[in-house]
């Protein structure tokens, strides 16, 4: 499988994840009937598994605190009522001085015990030293940060998924080695037993072949409370509740195999492809822009605020007692201020600002060193079950072929009962050396691809895997 081909699929993995983060949960999945490919299982995952879900809620709540950030470039329409009544006694008339043209006496303006406003204003912030510009790339930061974060949570779950898979695959085929082992031994036991009483073997090799067969019969039970217990964290992982019918081993089926697919990329390849598609990696970095975004917010205290303002509204007349007399009409203006002194405090945020935004910096290095290091220790871990696979090729053949003729030696009267069950025993170990070897190799090419940010399908065909 090309290398260039692979990545791209992973790609197009992780997008469509993405895409489904912006929908709505859907509802559980019924509890499946048939077995699981892996590309099924991490389907499921990522529509129902916990950490998924919450995480699209994070997404969420991100896109609100973006639509929040960029409101302060926005304008703003403010509506606004006031009225008021008051005590007779403390309304303030005004009385006109004494004028030939009112022969009766002064009038007196009486404004009344009750007023009213209403009005309309729209409101832009024009200037607020570099703040509104810094305001609109903060919002489009915390949504692409929250995307790398929302995109590093898909790719744990999808390694998750991937081991707890090839754990339970591993599970069933050391079963299936236990049993075997046991079969093997009961033929054992059975001959034994034929000689014995035909006389021509004593009661030890009797008791040393029921010893054996005792001694293998624990690995049995072992291996399928490994599989029962494989299969839970795997049902868990891909957000299934199990049935509370179901006791003890849980109706999970699997269709997949333990063989993967060849990884092509060397380590500076793979080193550059870590620093450049790591989600963590990219969030810290948007992270570090964030923070010299707040340091230009700081220092934007340190000049003027300018708004320009229009509206219109409506009062009472304050020369009649008449609610229906009103003074209406539209306004324009600009309002400017500037802290001439806030106390040292603008310059107390500029130097927290500054301070964190060094801080992302020393932070983004940091984690790009680990990455590095998790992918060395990724590679070399393949490398280690690459080499122990190969070691293991021919092992089974060959310890089948040991007990073939280990027996026929025995059968013959030139072998021994211990070359048969010593035979037996190393057969036992390379099944279950082969079948560990291969889940090994699967598990550490799930975590190398974890290490450098992809996240790959289930592969169609099973492909020799690379060498060193």
């Amino acid at each position: 499988m090309n290398s260039t081909l692979v990545f791209g699929c992973s790609l197009l993995c992780l997008s469509v994840a993405l895409a489904r983060a912006a929908e709505p949960a859907p509802p559980a999945l019924p509890w499946p009937a048939r077995p699981l490919s892996l590309a099924e299982c991490l389907d499921i995952a990522l529509q129902q598994n916990a950490a998924v879900q919450q995480s699209r809620q994070e997404l969420e709540a991100a896109h609100g605190l973006s639509i929040q950030t960029r409101a302060v470039a926005l304008p703003k329409v403010l509506a606004s009522g006031d009225y008021a009544l008051t005590e007779d006694r403390a309304v303030e008339r005004l009385e006109l001085p004494p004028n030939p043209i009112f022969p009766a006496g002064a009038p007196v303006i009486d404004p009344g015990n009750q007023r009213w406003s209403a009005g309309v204003r729209l409101v832009q912030t024009l200037f607020e030293g570099g703040r509104l510009a810094s305001s609109l790339r903060s919002a489009r930061l915390v949504r692409e940060q929250a995307l790398a974060r929302h995109h590093a949570v898909l790719a744990d779950v999808v390694t998750e998924v991937r081991v707890a898979y090839y754990n339970v695959l591993l599970a069933e085929k050391e079963i299936v080695v236990s049993e075997a082992a046991v079969e093997l031994l009961q033929k054992e036991l059975e001959d034994n037993q034929r000689r014995f009483n035909a006389g021509t073997v004593p009661r030890f090799n009797v008791l040393r072949a029921e010893v054996e067969l005792a001694n293998a019969r624990p690995r049995v039970s072992r291996a399928r409370n490994a599989h029962r217990i494989a299969k839970n964290q795997l049902v868990h992982l891909l957000g299934y509740r199990v049935p509370g019918d179901i006791w003890e081993d849980i109706p999970l089926r699997l269709s997949g195999t333990l063989d993967a697919p060849r990884f092509e990329l060397g380590v500076p390849e793979a080193l550059a492809r870590a620093l450049a598609h790591r989600p963590e990696l990219i969030a810290t970095r948007l992270a570090e822009q964030l923070r010299r975004e707040d340091v230009l917010g700081a220092r934007a205290g340190y000049l003027p605020r300018v708004q320009g303002y229009a509206g219109y509204g409506a009062r009472k007349s304050n020369f009649s007692r008449d609610l229906d007399e009103t003074v209406h009409g539209w306004e324009v203006g600009v309002q400017a201020t500037w802290n001439l002194f806030d106390g040292a405090l603008t310059r107390g945020k500029v130097a927290e600002a500054q301070a964190r935004y060094e801080k992302s910096l020393i932070e983004a290095d940091d984690l790009a060193r680990r990455i590095e290091l998790e992918v060395r220790t990724a590679y070399s871990s393949l490398v280690e079950a690459w080499e122990v696979m190969e070691s293991q090729k021919k092992v089974v053949e060959q310890a089948e072929e040991a007990l073939r003729l280990a027996r026929a030696r025995a059968d013959a009267g030139t072998g021994t009962q211990l070359d048969v069950l010593s035979a037996q025993t190393a057969l036992t170990e390379a099944r279950t050396t082969d079948v560990r070897a291969r889940r090994e190799y699967a598990v550490a090419l799930a975590r190398l691809e974890r290490a450098i940010g992809a996240c790959l399908p289930e592969p169609e065909s099973s492909p020799e895997p690379a060498g060193r």
